[in-house]
C-alpha cells in the first residue's frame, strides 16, 4: 500500500502512522481498528466503533471470532482468530494478541520489529468480568490507550455492589407491578448482566438483538442466567415483574410501550454524571463500565512500562497532559476523528 501524503508520524518506533483510514501499520501494510474498509485488518474488538464493515481481511483474537463475524459479516471479507499470546508474522511485524477484559475476545494488539514493541489497547477494563479473559498487562515500548473515561470524577464501585442495586430495582419494581427494563449494550455489556442475574428474583427477557449474540457467549463456555428471546406470544410473562435487556435504541419504540408500566435503568459508566441520565429521561443509573476508569487507567500505563503513550478515543488531552506534567513521560493524543460516545463502541 503506497504512503498517503497525509500520512502523519506517531512516537511508535515506526510502527503506526496516522492515515484517514485510521491507525496503519507501514512495515506490516495492516490497519489497527481501521475507520472504514480497508485491503487488511488488525481489530481489538467487535464493537461498531473499532470493527467497521467492509475490509477485504480481518485479524483479531481467535475467542472473539463468532461475534466478529456477526457485527461485519462473513460474505467477501476473510475472518481469522489468532489465540492470546500466539505470534503471527505479518509483513515485517510480529503481530499478537492479549486479554483486554473489555468482552468476549477483545484483545490489545502488541506489534514487534528490530526490538521495539508497541501496543494498541482497544478498549479495556480491570474489573472482574466472568464473561470475557481478564486484561493482561504487556510491557512495551509505546502504549496507546482509550481514555474514554480519562477523568479523575470517573471511579468504579465494586461491581457485586451495582448487582445488589440492580436487584433490588427489580423487586421494588416488581411489588408496584412496573416492568423494569434494563438499557445495555448489546454487545459485550448485555452479556455481563446477563452473568450477574439472579433468575430466581423473576423472568429475564432479552431483545432479539442481544438473543442472536448470546449464543456465541454460551459456545465459549460463559454461564448466563436463564432467559428467552421477547416475542409477540410471550411478552405477558414479562409485564409487570420480568426484567428486561435491550438496547437503548428501544428508547420511545413500539416494542417497550407494549410493555408499560415501566421503570427505565441503564448500565454505564456514563450515569456517574447525573446529567446524562436526567437528559434520557431514565429512572436509575446503574454504574457498571466495560472501560477503565481513571485509577485503572494509571496504573495501566504503569504497568507497561511505556516510555510514550498514544491517547486514544475520549478525554485524551487530559491524559496525556496529565502524564507529561505528573509523570514526566513523552505523551500525545492520536486524533482520529471518533465521538466520545457511540452506539456500541465508546459506550462505558
Amino acid at each position: 500500500m503506497p504512503p498517503s501524503s497525509r500520512a502523519l508520524p506517531l512516537d511508535s518506533g515506526g510502527l503506526l502512522v496516522r492515515r484517514p483510514e485510521g491507525l496503519y501499520c507501514p512495515p506490516g501494510d495492516f490497519f489497527v481498528d481501521p475507520l472504514r474498509g480497508v485491503e487488511r485488518a488488525v481489530v481489538t474488538h467487535a464493537h461498531a466503533d473499532h470493527a467497521r464493515w467492509g475490509s477485504r481481511t480481518y485479524l483479531c483474537a481467535e475467542p472473539g471470532l463468532g461475534v466478529l463475524g456477526e457485527r461485519v459479516g462473513r460474505e467477501g471479507s476473510v475472518l481469522e482468530g489468532l489465540p492470546y499470546g500466539e505470534t503471527r508474522r505479518v509483513g515485517n511485524v510480529r503481530v499478537s494478541f492479549h486479554p483486554a477484559g473489555h468482552l468476549l475476545g477483545s484483545a490489545q494488539v502488541l506489534l514487534e520489529k528490530d526490538g521495539y514493541r508497541c501496543v494498541v489497547t482497544g478498549d479495556y477494563k480491570r474489573q472482574p468480568d466472568p464473561t470475557c479473559a481478564e486484561f493482561e498487562p504487556v510491557r512495551c515500548d509505546a502504549f496507546f490507550t482509550e481514555c474514554t473515561f480519562g477523568l479523575p470524577v470517573y471511579r468504579w464501585p465494586d461491581p457485586s455492589t451495582i448487582f445488589a442495586e440492580i436487584h433490588e430495582w427489580w423487586r421494588e419494581n416488581q411489588a408496584a407491578g412496573v416492568t423494569s427494563v434494563l438499557l445495555a449494550y448489546a454487545l459485550g455489556k448485555a452479556q455481563r448482566i446477563l452473568a450477574g442475574l439472579d433468575p430466581a428474583t423473576g423472568p429475564i427477557g432479552v431483545h432479539g438483538s442481544i438473543a442472536r449474540l448470546n449464543p456465541h457467549y454460551e459456545a465459549a463456555g460463559v454461564e448466563l442466567a436463564p432467559h428467552t428471546k421477547v416475542t409477540e406470544a410471550n411478552r405477558a410473562e414479562f409485564r409487570g415483574r420480568g426484567l428486561l435487556l435491550a438496547p437503548g435504541s428501544v428508547l420511545g419504540s413500539p416494542w417497550l410501550r407494549k410493555f408499560e408500566p415501566t421503570s427505565l435503568g441503564f448500565a454505564s459508566g456514563w450515569t456517574r454524571l447525573r446529567g446524562h441520565r436526567r437528559r434520557r429521561g431514565l429512572d436509575r443509573g446503574f454504574l457498571l463500565s466495560d472501560h477503565v476508569d481513571w485509577p485503572d487507567l494509571l496504573r495501566s500505563v504503569a504497568e507497561s512500562g511505556a516510555s510514550h503513550v498514544g491517547t486514544l478515543h475520549g478525554f485524551t488531552g487530559t491524559v496525556s497532559r496529565y502524564l507529561r506534567e505528573e509523570w514526566g513521560l513523552s505523551s500525545q493524543p492520536v486524533d482520529l476523528h471518533r465521538p466520545v460516545e457511540e452506539e456500541e463502541g465508546g459506550e462505558g
